[in-house]
């Protein structure tokens, strides 16, 4: 009785594909921004205080650099998550909450 000896080969096509990576922001310009934000409602604190557009434009977004800046929205909304802010529905005037106030 022989043995076969015989080598078997895997195809490029048989590998299994991996999922597409999430394009992961780092964490340390998301915690720079959401400082950012949380400051400016510490120098103005009350609750229902309302940060204006312009405010957002002249205080946050004239001082980011680029990984900030891909940062802001993801900080936004874990401002908005740890029940910090309420955006309202334009999307870009923000008010301090309740438990923002006790935060700053």
């Amino acid at each position: 009785m022989k043995t076969s000896t015989k080598k078997t080969t895997i195809s490029h096509t048989n590998k299994r594909k991996l999922p597409p990576k999430k394009n992961n922001i780092d964490k340390v310009p998301v915690n720079e921004v959401k400082e950012m934000f949380m400051a400016w409602f510490k120098k103005h604190n009350s609750v229902g205080q309302i940060m204006t557009k312009q405010d957002v434009v002249q205080n946050i977004l004239t001082k980011l650099n680029a990984k900030q800046n891909d940062a802001l929205e993801k900080a936004m909304n874990e401002l908005k998550k740890e029940q910090f802010i309420e955006v309202k529905e334009d999307g870009v005037t923000l008010v301090l909450t309740q438990k923002g106030s006790q935060c700053v």
